[in-house]
């Protein structure tokens, strides 16, 4: 490995190979977006979103099959693309009749496409929901391949991951693609569902073929939709929780669960387990109460500055169908900034999916250089013609150096990077990052630290290389192509730079270079509902008071031992069943509060006990109301926040959905909050917690007009005898701070 002194006196002499440097150039101007950012091509839904950046500089992205508008046709996914996050251009269809994959049954749909880049091309996964093996519903993972993100597609003679019996004359779930470049140079296809789990397994080199023996990396019944980032040593597998298309009720959500492998075992940040029955899941994104409901399938992408963002759908509230209630779900693309709290993502810091404008994802170069033609701005670089991928390119043969000088303070410069030898880059004169021949090293002062290349990385095909240096840390990266990948990754502690051009040394092609400050991290969380004084309540301690009334009194609730405990009811809430028991408390008076609960109900573990369930409710009437309940769904045990309304009023049709808040435990706190929002509107906002100290705050929803707060306790329990008894031992109001 090259010494310390060698690589800094080295970058030191480029200025003296290449000539001297201008002062800093600033970037362009920000840019803002306003979701639905596919609006802006005219797409009312495109749903189950990816994205890539080019070589040509855009942002690709691609969706499901959904039509695009009301009444429109069924496309055979999507693909649209834009170079500021502003403007989009709408491009056609990855496939047509004539070039689908010829394995796919008559009417088969593709849903959502996972979009790579490696090996010298774009390849894309994606869902082929029927296929000719089993026709009838025998969902695979097909795969695609092409010279330029915009095609043209050729599909493998056959599905990468084939359809998965279950056993029973059904298949699994095996929906919902998504690859990963690890460290150890494999590559990992994450995939499933709701019915099987989520899974990973090995790839082939190219991609094209699974090897080996899978991996189930999640609990059945809680997860689709997966994305695996890699960060700070850490693999973050993301899933969607929930129903994706219940209309008005879309409960969709976003979690997340690490590990030090790719193959898991993934923990949330509470240590549960996303394999367990009490599943794990740390929120990533979930509705806040704006007209954004069910947001989910996401992608990652991080912008020229360092600053992550999700890339997903989501449901306006106020006009949920492309057509008429109960048919297709609209469900537009949306694009919101991620920040690391505490070591996992949160959607603006945990606030949520955002309404109005915000600054789009940074794109483009300081310094003078047109990321896409970036020769120009660089002295003793040459200026190669353009290929079918992208712009003209720079090639670097020995030296060359930024002809403007970087500010002081953070920088961050990234490129897609073509090797024929050791290639060193040279921040402010005080940091220096190289591939070398079979290592990434980085040297920060006295301090340095490097990591093996994998035995068989191709530094002749593009991959992505990255450098970021701000008082926080310092680190380099090589990749696929900036999604989350990783080939190799080096860090050390931050350092605030001098103003100086940025310096390579060695051999290297060089496109859509970008040379940028650091985004400032947003590190502190949002706010989140908290308990002021206590305004009103009943702790069990004697008989119900004049506050307390029944929807349908249940004589088997009882108050005794400072408790109330209630048998689970046979019955339900949902749909036309309407013959639950509901115990009622008056609200107190103003625009905010929280109502909050501790109940204990003990479902065990690992069976099937659908769907038992307590908890607190947001009551309007029979048709209209929001149910927060500790629940047995399959083989798991969640905290469901359901939402039922009328969807049809012409019929009276009602439509059901629900939203996962924390874990579920056998003793649970349980709190609503309520406010008004700027509309009037009324905002009830769920939270849970195992211990009564520390809370989960999860997803919001509105309701027409101010409800009543009450208990339930009731599900099927077929074979139970005597029920399980929920307990509660208060109902408590207290002032929102």
């Amino acid at each position: 490995m090259p010494s310390k002194k060698r690589l800094l006196a080295a970058a030191l002499a480029v200025t003296a190979l290449v000539g001297g440097t201008t002062a800093y150039a600033a970037p362009a101007p920000p840019v803002t977006s306003t979701n639905p950012v596919s609006k802006a091509f005219g797409a009312d839904s495109f749903a189950d979103p990816s994205i890539i950046q080019g070589r040509d500089g855009y942002w690709y992205a691609y969706a499901t099959s959904d039509p695009l508008v009301a009444n429109g046709p069924f496309g055979l996914m999507h693909m649209a693309r834009t170079k500021d996050f502003s403007k989009w251009e709408y491009l056609g269809t990855v496939f047509n009749d004539q070039t689908k994959p010829a394995w796919a049954a008559p009417g088969s749909f593709f849903w959502a496409p996972d979009i790579r880049y490696f090996g010298g091309r774009y390849v894309m996964y994606f869902t082929v929901t029927d296929t000719l093996a089993n026709p009838g519903g025998d969902p695979a993972i097909g795969v695609a391949t092409a010279p330029t993100p915009a095609g043209p597609w050729t599909a493998t003679d056959g599905p990468v991951i084939a359809p998965r019996p279950d056993g029973s004359g059904g298949y699994l779930g095996t929906i919902d693609p998504a690859m990963l470049t690890a460290a150890d140079g494999k590559r990992y296809l994450y995939y499933g569902g709701f019915y099987g789990g989520l899974s990973v397994t090995e790839l082939s080199p190219d991609g094209m073929h699974a090897v080996g023996t899978p991996t189930q990396v999640t609990i059945g019944d809680r997860y689709e939709g997966s994305y695996v980032v890699y960060r700070d040593g850490w693999y973050y597998l993301m899933g969607s929780s929930m129903n994706c298309c219940a209309g008005p009720t879309t409960g969709y959500s976003v979690f997340a669960g690490r590990s030090k492998s790719p193959r898991g075992p993934f923990v949330d940040a509470d240590g549960a387990a996303m394999t367990d029955s009490r599943v794990g899941g740390t929120t990533v994104i979930t509705q806040n109460g704006n007209k954004w409901i069910g947001p989910g399938h996401h992608a990652f992408i991080t912008d020229a500055a360092g600053q992550d963002h999700i890339v997903y759908h989501a449901i306006d509230r106020g006009t949920p169908w492309l057509t008429d209630p109960f048919g297709i779900n609209r469900r537009p693309m949306l694009i919101d900034r991620i920040d690391w709290i505490n070591g996992w993502p949160r959607t603006n810091a945990g606030a949520g999916p955002s309404e109005g404008p915000v600054p789009a994802p940074a794109t483009g170069s300081s310094l003078g250089i047109d990321s896409t033609d970036p020769a120009a701005g660089l002295l003793g670089a040459t200026r190669t013609q353009a290929d079918q991928l992208g712009g003209a390119t720079a090639t670097i043969k020995t030296a060359a150096q930024t002809r403007n000088s970087a500010p002081a303070g953070s920088l961050r410069v990234e490129a897609d990077v073509r090797l024929s030898t050791s290639f060193t880059t040279v921040l402010g004169n005080q940091v220096v990052a190289s591939v070398t021949k079979d290592r990434l090293v980085l040297v920060v002062g006295r301090r340095t630290t490097s990591v093996p290349l994998p035995a068989d990385f191709d530094r002749t095909q593009w991959n992505k290389l990255s450098v970021q240096v701000d008082e926080s840390s310092v680190t380099a990266r090589l990749n696929d192509a900036g999604l989350g990948d990783v080939y190799a990754e080096a860090k050390l502690p931050g350092v605030r730079l001098g103003s100086a051009p940025v310096r390579w040394l060695g051999s290297a092609e060089v496109d859509n270079l970008t040379v940028r400050p650091v985004a400032k991290p947003v590190t502190k969380p949002a706010d989140v509902p908290r308990t002021g004084k206590l305004l009103v309540g009943d702790d069990f301690n004697g008989a119900l008071g004049p506050a307390w009334s029944w929807i349908r009194p249940d004589a088997n609730a009882t108050v005794a031992d400072g408790n109330l405990n209630w048998p689970l009811e046979n019955a339900d809430m949902v749909g036309s069943g309407n013959n639950a028991g509901l115990l009622l408390h008056a609200t107190p008076a103003g625009t905010s509060w929280i109502a909050e609960t501790k109940l204990h109900l003990d479902t065990g573990i690992d069976d099937v006990r659908n769907y038992q369930q307590a908890g607190m409710i947001a009551y309007l009437n029979d048709n209209d109301f929001a149910r927060l309940g500790n629940v047995a769904i399959w083989k798991t045990r969640q905290t469901e926040y359901g939402r039922e309304l009328v969807a049809r009023p012409s019929d009276g049709a009602t439509s059901y959905g629900a939203a996962a808040i924390g874990r579920s435990a056998p003793t649970l706190w349980m709190r609503l909050a309520y406010h008004q929002n700027a509309a009037g509107e009324h905002v009830y906002r769920a939270g849970t917690s195992v211990d009564g100290k520390n809370w989960t705050w999860g997803a919001a929803w509105v309701l027409p007009s101010a409800a009543k707060i009450g208990l339930y306790a009731h599900g099927e329990f077929t074979g139970a005898n005597p029920p399980p008894v929920a307990t509660f031992d208060y109902l408590r109001f207290y002032e929102s701070k």
